[in-house]
Order: structure tokens, then C-alpha cells, then sequence
């Protein structure tokens, strides 16, 4: 005997109206969720490229976010109008359990890469052509999405990091930069001439248009940083644009060995310093983090 034609005057007004309610429900949940979404959207601030890539990567976080949150809408109201079509959800639900279940001990690495890619961009740690140590691994982001990092090294190599391997990222191109340069003079050499020498040289640099726009602060004579038999070391500090740190080094190196030439002050050396770590509580804590270039 065939099974009778289904019939809409078979619905009570009362299914008709929860379904109704469950529509309306989803409804205004998507909406919510468009507003939120829409809200981490910000303008950029400035016509830079930066600023652009940044605007750019939040879009992309708030599409992925919306996408989501719709499809997760979508099957929660129809989980919830299933049963007034005479369905039983429990299997499916059960079903749906153990498949999550499974699904998230075979791609946890995945989701934790995608969840580690989503707080980057949500706290701004860094975008796309800002330069950031990472480990041992240093260079630009080329290019960057929920599940990877590119770099692009000194070398030239393509170096991908999963997001959820970053535990600690230095970003370098964001505010200022901070260098030291050492300058080791002989011994039988005045250190009050040699620090007025210094001085010449960082106000000289200073009062330069070609690099006072790369200056942030200084360059600034410290004094005398060691003592040793074969001489005196003294230290200039300066501040720099990002990524400009290395230009100043080496102009600030050039004009300190002409300075010293013209002035008959023999130099033993002068060499860069960069600070690793964050001990500084005590001369031999910092002179076992220097590293000399």
C-alpha cells in the first residue's frame, strides 16, 4: 500500500510557529555575527603598504570567522527543527559526537595551527613585509596564512614555520631599533679626547638631513663600558628607525675612523654590539650576553 502524499495542513499551528521561531532565531544570530565580524574590520590608518596587508589579513580573519560561525548556526537550527519533523536527532547527534571526536585527534596539529594563526592576527603581531626572529629563523613575512608563516632569509631561502610551532616572535620592524657600537682605543691614548671625539662624531651625525630622518634618538656617548691592558672600551648608543639600524652602524663606524685619523687617536678596534637576552643585573651577566659582529 503506498505511503499517503505529504501534506502542509498536516503541521499544527504550534510546529509552525516554533519553526518559525527557529528560523528568526538563526536569523538574528547571523546578523549578530555579521555586526561582530564587521567590527574587527578597522580602515587603515595610513596609505602604507603595512597598513593595507594589515586591514587586509583582519578581513580575511573576519570572513573566515563569519563562514564558521554561519555554517555552525545553520546546523544547530537544523538540529533543533528536526524533531518537529517527527526525526529523532539522538543518533545523528551521537554520530556527529564520535566524528568530532575523531576528526580532532587526527587534525589537532591543524587546528591548533589555525587557532595560533587566528590570535596572531587578532593581536597584531605581525603582517606581511615586517621582518621578525622567530628562533633561529630571521627574515621578511612573504607571506602568511591561519596555518603557516613564510620567511624569506638573508640568504635568500623560502623558511615555513607552522603557527603552532611559534612559541616567541621578535618583531623587528615595528617603532625603533637599538644598536651599540664599541670603539677600543690604545692605552696610551687619552680617554677624554677620545670621548670628545665621539661626541663630534654623533652631533655631527645628528645635524646630517641625509641621516637624521633615520635617527630616533642619540647617537649617544655612554663612556667608558671596559678596561682592559690593551686599552679602553667606549660605547655609543643609538636609536634608529626599523630596519635602518644597520645603515647607521656602518656610516656611524666610517665617520668614527675618520674622525680618530684626523685627530691622531689610535684605535685597536670598533665593532657592533648587540644585547641577547634580558639579564642585565650585573657587569657579568651583560658581558655574557654580548655577541660581537
Amino acid at each position: 500500500m503506498a505511503a499517503p502524499a505529504f501534506r502542509w495542513t498536516w503541521f499544527p499551528l504550534e510546529t509552525s510557529i516554533r519553526l518559525l521561531v527557529i528560523l528568526l532565531l538563526a536569523f538574528l544570530a547571523n546578523r549578530l555575527l555579521k555586526m561582530m565580524t564587521n567590527w574587527l574590520v578597522k580602515p587603515a590608518s595610513a596609505a602604507t603598504r603595512i597598513a593595507q596587508m594589515r586591514e587586509q589579513q583582519k578581513r580575511t580573519l573576519a570572513g573566515v570567522l563569519y563562514s564558521g560561525g554561519t555554517v555552525l548556526i545553520l546546523g544547530l537550527a537544523l538540529l533543533t527543527a528536526l524533531p518537529e519533523f517527527g526525526f529523532s536527532v539522538t543518533p545523528i547527534a551521537a554520530l556527529g559526537g564520535l566524528a568530532s571526536v575523531a576528526l580532532g585527534f587526527a587534525a589537532q596539529n591543524l587546528i591548533r595551527d589555525v587557532i595560533s594563526g587566528f590570535l596572531i592576527v587578532f593581536e597584531d603581531q605581525y603582517v606581511v613585509g615586517e621582518k621578525i626572529r622567530v628562533g633561529e629563523a630571521l627574515g621578511c613575512v612573504e607571506h602568511f596564512t591561519l596555518r603557516r608563516t613564510v620567511l624569506r632569509n638573508e640568504k635568500g631561502s623560502l623558511v615555513t614555520l607552522a603557527n603552532g610551532e611559534i612559541r616567541q616572535v621578535a618583531n623587528l620592524s615595528r617603532d625603533w631599533a637599538q644598536l651599540y657600537v664599541d670603539v677600543q682605543v690604545a692605552a696610551e691614548e687619552p680617554v677624554d679626547a677620545a670621548l670628545a671625539a665621539l661626541e663630534k662624531v654623533a652631533s655631527e651625525l645628528r645635524a646630517d638631513p641625509k641621516w637624521s630622518a633615520a635617527l630616533v634618538e642619540g647617537p649617544q656617548v655612554l663612556g667608558v663600558e671596559a678596561l682592559t691592558l690593551s686599552g679602553a672600551t667606549l660605547r655609543v648608543q643609538v636609536r634608529t628607525l626599523p630596519d635602518r639600524q644597520d645603515d647607521v652602524a656602518r656610516e656611524l663606524r666610517r665617520r668614527i675612523q675618520l674622525r680618530f685619523e684626523r685627530e691622531q687617536i689610535r684605535l685597536t678596534g670598533v665593532q657592533r654590539v648587540e644585547l641577547v637576552g634580558t639579564a642585565r643585573s650585573s657587569e657579568a651577566e651583560i658581558s655574557g650576553h654580548l655577541t660581537q659582529k
